[in-house]
């Protein structure tokens, strides 16, 4: 029995139709003010405005040090963000979604998602190459261009989408308010650990934020690159099971005969052997079937003979008998006819 996600999927004909987000006019502002305010934090950290004292101030104020009784804890809770655990938790969640829905959207959908994340938070980083504060060289100096790969903040841009494409998955509006809030509580819980940790700046934390909420209101974008690649994912297969449907047929040898198919007239079985070039003799009607056959091949191969069974105790086979020459026609004679070859005897002419 199959226990893939396939055998879900097989189990009926159409996938029900799931609403997708669509990039409505409020989401379309949405994404262009996040933008901007991207755009702000960074032009801001280039120009070592006031956001970088405020990174300074907050990385001097040492919150490990001032709460050091949540060290522990916080240890573990900024596991929520990382990519590795967090990807294989909504993966699975995603997976059994997938397979009580018949279709591989959610799957999909994550997979464009963190495309999208380690593409566009990727280039950012290693392009600024700003060093972390545990790192830094100068007080008071942004730490740009120096090698660095810590700004936006990754963490908290992965905990921002992986938790939140949750909410944009959601069947029902209530769902997607409850996953909303639970999202954003723990993303901005991710976010504030890497800064009591000293791991991050707190400009760091407040670009990731951006990062991945760009990322979020930009997937109905991707929509129908999703849908086509799910079309092609099950096309793909279909041509895979037909392939493995198919049976070819062995191979056969110079001079061997065709196996005929079951259900093949013997008409049809005739033709193959001529067109594959074969000669079968003509076999007389009420033969034994234990007799020798031998069939020549138009190819010029040696003839194969089948073996005859030993014939019965008792009875001596066919070929062991002495034949029986008839003495002369079975057919009785008749007065009016003449031999052939002979003369026909005159007959009376009537009328003198």
């Amino acid at each position: 029995m199959r226990t893939d996600i396939f055998a879900r999927l097989d189990r009926e004909p159409e996938p029900p139709k799931i609403e997708t987000p669509r990039m409505s006019r409020h989401r379309i502002a949405l994404f262009g003010g996040t933008l901007a305010f991207y755009l702000a934090i960074v032009i801001a950290v280039l120009m070592s405005s006031w956001l970088v004292t405020l990174d300074w101030k907050v990385m001097l104020f040492r919150p490990y040090q001032q709460w050091p009784q949540i060290h522990a804890f916080l240890d573990y809770y900024v596991v929520l963000g990382q990519r590795g655990p967090t990807a294989v938790m909504v993966a699975c969640w995603l997976g059994w979604r997938s397979w009580r829905q018949h279709t591989l959207r959610p799957l999909l959908t994550l997979g464009a998602s963190l495309l999208l994340l380690n593409v566009t938070v990727g280039a950012v980083k290693y392009g600024l190459g700003r060093l972390g504060p545990h790192y830094a060289t100068q007080i008071g100096s942004a730490e740009l261009f120096a090698g660095g790969d810590i700004f936006p903040s990754g963490h908290t841009a992965n905990a921002v989408v992986t938790w939140g494409i949750l909410a944009y998955l959601a069947a029902t509006p209530r769902a997607r308010r409850y996953l909303s809030a639970m999202s954003a509580v723990v993303s901005l819980g991710v976010g504030l650990t890497t800064v009591y940790l000293g791991t991050h700046w707190l400009s760091d934390v407040v670009l990731g934020w951006a990062a991945g909420l760009l990322i979020l209101l930009g997937l109905p974008w991707c929509e129908p690159m999703i849908t086509r690649a799910e079309n092609w994912i099950f096309a793909a297969r279909e041509r895979l099971s037909a392939r493995s449907r198919l049976v070819p047929a062995p191979p056969v040898a110079a001079g061997d005969r065709q196996p005929v198919p079951a259900g093949q007239p013997a008409a049809a079985a005739v033709e193959a052997e001529a067109a594959q070039g074969q000669v079968r003799p003509p076999v007389a009607t009420g033969s034994h079937p234990a007799a020798v056959a031998v069939v020549t091949t138009a190819t010029g191969s040696r003839p194969r003979a089948h073996t005859t069974p030993p014939a019965h105790q008792g009875h001596p086979a066919r070929s062991e008998r002495t034949p029986v020459t008839p003495a002369g026609s079975r057919r009785p004679p008749h007065a009016d006819r003449t031999p052939r070859g002979g003369t026909a005897p005159a007959r009376p002419v009537a009328g003198g």
